[in-house]
């Protein structure tokens, strides 16, 4: 009954929610005589804060109309390229009147940016992708909240998982294609490319991992502790829950997207704490440039999803509790995946030093289990003072992890890069 019970509990903030909305816009609106009232800014604050921390956060958009290519605006549009029960594989794509740069673009390497499946929407990488944009076509798995897929769908496994991430690879082809998995989806990808690649299917040119889990025996974090204290049976029994009816996947077996937020702040309470005081006081000083990056961050970081109860315990067993791709064990659908199949597609692992949720070698391991791979198509970069979100985005993903990700990515698809940016020059291909 904890999902139906959260359900009442929100539906019953929500008219404080709303009171505290409008209270906030009342004593503070150069339109209204309550502004003016002696304590009137640090009314306002109160209210807008008692706001944020009640109200409802829905899925952010990426709201990217725009990227500069050469120093040029180039306009962009959001098009669903292939859409599936659970995930939507987007396209951002780049136009211009210009007939010599739209033969640039088009020269472009395509990059598939898989995102996780791990609490957040696919929009936490909105830098990652508005960045890449710049020198690549860019594609990227949008997962849908398990919430609003009807059970009649039926349930999604991790196996499912690497099924749609083979799909997406095949549908936007290889010809010139480069895959970057970040955080959790580090495994699934890499298993998904050692079964084409065991089945004799056309690669990628090149993968990039970024902050994944590929081995957790190696600098085990608090977050991988967490996934072994317990038997998987209490994950079952603790923090999977019937989606209610007012939802369209009502009666889906999920984690709820709550847990998980409150699991998020729990590993941190206090820089949480200290953040919403801070923005109360940047309300009061008027410092706005403060108060609306706490929104911005916020907005995003509070907006979660339902994961399908399947997926999380499948990955949960596969990847923290019984290390299966590391120890050579993993069956997918009948079939061992084995990544020492894998060649004709590099391998780029990336790390941050301060990472405290992939701790440094678990990404790495993927150069042990990638044996197929010639030591010179293969390259790991640890950036250091980076934390997890740090090795994508920000500004050390900007200028110190993506010039050498654009260069590995050019290396591997034909180009090589002069100079920092663009105007690349022709190589032959490897």
């Amino acid at each position: 009954m904890l999902y139906q019970l959260h359900e009442f509990w929100r539906a019953g903030l929500a008219p404080y929610t709303y009171f505290a909305d409008a209270g906030a816009k009342m004593y503070s609106s150069n339109d209204s005589w309550l502004a003016s009232l002696p304590g009137a800014q640090r009314t306002a604050a109160a209210f807008e804060l008692m706001y944020r921390l009640g109200k409802d956060y829905e899925k952010p958009e990426f709201g990217i109309h725009q990227v500069e290519v050469d120093g040029t605006p180039v306009p962009v549009v959001e098009r669903v390229a292939l859409e599936k029960p659970f995930c939507r594989l987007l396209r951002f794509k780049r136009f211009t009147d210009n007939e010599d740069k739209l033969r640039d673009l088009k020269d472009d390497p395509s990059v598939l940016v898989v995102a996780p499946l791990s609490g957040h929407h696919a929009t936490l990488l909105r830098d990652t992708v508005q960045t890449l944009l710049a020198d690549h076509k860019v594609y990227i798995t949008d997962w849908t909240d398990a919430r609003m897929v009807p059970a009649s769908q039926g349930p999604f496994h991790l196996d499912d998982y690497i099924a749609y991430v083979q799909d997406f690879i095949r549908h936007i082809g290889t010809d010139n294609l480069h895959v970057i998995s970040v955080c959790q989806p580090t495994v699934p990808v890499l298993a998904a490319i050692s079964l084409m690649a065991a089945h004799g299917e056309p690669l990628p040119k090149s993968m990039v991992m970024m902050g994944g889990p590929i081995d957790t025996r190696e600098s085990p974090t608090s977050v991988n502790n967490l996934a072994t204290r317990q038997p998987l049976s209490w994950f079952q029994d603790n923090v999977i829950h019937n989606v209610p009816v007012n939802y369209p996947g009502q009666g889906r077996r999920v984690y709820p997207g709550f847990l998980q937020h409150m699991g998020f702040v729990a590993m941190n309470p206090e820089r949480h704490q200290t953040s919403h005081w801070d923005f109360y006081q940047d309300l009061l000083k008027g410092d706005l440039d403060s108060a609306a990056a706490h929104r911005k961050f916020y907005d995003e970081y509070n907006a979660v999803l339902d994961m399908p109860a399947e997926y999380y315990l499948d990955t949960i067993r596969t990847v923290f509790q019984e290390h299966l791709l590391p120890r050579g064990l993993w069956d997918v659908a009948g079939e061992r995946v084995d990544p020492s199949k894998i060649h004709g597609c590099a391998l780029l692992t990336i790390e941050g030093e301060l990472d405290d949720i992939s701790g440094q070698g678990q990404t790495r391991a993927a150069h042990k289990l990638c044996t197929g791979i010639p030591a010179a198509d293969r390259k790991h970069v640890t950036v250091e003072g980076a934390g997890h979100y740090g090795i994508f985005s920000g500004r050390r993903w900007r200028t110190q992890v993506y010039p050498q990700v654009r260069d590995f990515i050019a290396a591997h698809a034909g180009r090589v890069e002069s100079t920092p940016g663009r105007t690349p020059k022709k190589k032959p291909t490897r």
